[in-house]
């Protein structure tokens, strides 16, 4: 879904980059975070530019953009102050904000695209985990 949507051009990029298109075509299910360029577009380019060579922490910033199973918006929306574990190790924070849906700092913009093998949430900001900030 992401690699048909000109939207997600630097997501395909980064995770083209890290070898982890293949992974996440896998069975699954999986519920993507998936930041658009304007998300990527507002980290500093030398930051960016380091990640897309240093594959190993470019791996870790995609995984943490993953949740194992299909969590759809408003299974997430009843999350609110919980903790969602990604499949990179770590955990992000689940808030509602009125009726916005949050993970960590950034807003899902658009919920619940369906994808063959789960679903996924568009963010308006990459997430970064936590020792890496």
């Amino acid at each position: 879904v992401a690699s048909s949507d000109p939207q997600f051009s630097t997501l395909v990029t980064a995770l083209k980059a890290a070898d982890l298109v293949k992974t996440l075509e896998g069975k699954g299910p999986f519920t993507v975070f998936a930041p658009t360029n304007a998300a990527f577009a507002k980290v500093p380019k030398a930051t960016l530019d380091a990640l897309l060579k240093n594959k190993p922490e470019l791996t870790k910033v995609l995984l943490y953009h993953v949740v194992s199973g299909k969590v759809m918006a408003a299974d997430a929306m009843k999350m609110n102050g919980k903790m969602a574990k990604t499949v990179e190790g770590s955990s992000l924070k689940i808030s509602v904000m009125g009726k916005v849906l949050e993970v960590d700092n950034a807003k899902v913009i658009k919920a619940d695209i369906a994808a063959s093998n789960g679903v996924i949430h568009v963010i308006d900001t990459v997430l970064m985990p936590k020792m890496m900030k």
